[in-house]
Parts: structure tokens; C-alpha cells; sequence
């Protein structure tokens, strides 16, 4: 899992569960546990940025409909699987 970097880096001290710590070395890969700690931190940021942009839209048009909460996850996901296909 390699993250593009832009700009500069800069050290920092976090704390982990030491639980937490050894499963992400476990699957960290060559690009080490800072490279790991990086990517999840920039999904987590991009998911709080999607939900602002989601209550921003909730709040001046209204609740999001089934159909559009349907649309979007086609769109990010593809079309849903029809369960009643795969039996």
C-alpha cells in the first residue's frame, strides 16, 4: 500500500493499544507502520470530509432519499448485487 506524499513530513509521537500496534505491523508490509498509520489517517479524513459534504447538502435541501442513498452507492460501488441471483 504505497500513499503519494506531497510536501514535507514531519515526526510525531501517537499512542497505541499495543493490540493495535502489533496487527498493524502484522500487515503493514514493506511500507512500514508509518506509511500504514498515513493512508488510514487520510481515509479517515476524506470519510469526515464526505459526511460535511453530505450534512452541508442534508441541510439545505433535506433528508436524502432512498433513491439518491441507491444512485450514489452505484456510483461509488457499482450496481447491488441481486441476492435472489446467487442462490
Amino acid at each position: 500500500m504505497e500513499t503519494p506524499r506531497s510536501g514535507r513530513t514531519r515526526t510525531t509521537s501517537i499512542s497505541l493499544a499495543a493490540e493495535t500496534l502489533e496487527a498493524i505491523r502484522e500487515r503493514a508490509g514493506k511500507g512500514g507502520v508509518s506509511a500504514f498509520i498515513e493512508e488510514a489517517v487520510r481515509h479517515e479524513l476524506a470519510m469526515l470530509a464526505l459526511g460535511e459534504i453530505v450534512a452541508d447538502h442534508q441541510a439545505r435541501h433535506g433528508e436524502l432519499t432512498p433513491a439518491e442513498i441507491a444512485a450514489a452507492e452505484a456510483e461509488l460501488f457499482g450496481a447491488p448485487r441481486d441476492s435472489s441471483a446467487a442462490a
